[in-house]
């Protein structure tokens, strides 16, 4: 019965022991779980800011496309202007030359 009772309590002390480490490894995936937790909320705060930088930058570029676009078509009309009065100088100098003649 000596025997048995000591068994018993050899069994309760590894028993002890193997509890007190899967409380402490309990304890380490808790630290672990908020780290992660902790840390997945500051990347979505990350990710924002990155968008919100993004987002600014485009409507930057949205707004100097914007601009060209309107530098260009105004290049375009004068261009198109130039070439309607290069149009009418071959016809005043025609009109010209036979009024002369």
């Amino acid at each position: 019965m000596t025997k048995r009772a000591v068994k018993a309590e050899s069994h309760v002390m590894k028993l002890k022991q193997e509890m007190s480490l899967l409380k402490a490894q309990l304890s380490n995936f808790k630290r672990e779980n908020e780290a992660l937790r902790s840390g997945q909320g500051a990347s979505l705060t990350v990710v924002k800011q990155n968008t919100d930088v993004a987002l600014q930058n485009l409507h930057v570029v949205m707004n100097n496309a914007h601009a060209s676009i309107k530098q260009l078509v105004s290049g375009a009309e004068t261009l198109n202007l130039v070439a309607e009065i290069l149009k009418s100088i071959d016809r005043i100098t025609e009109v010209k030359d036979e009024a002369d003649s």
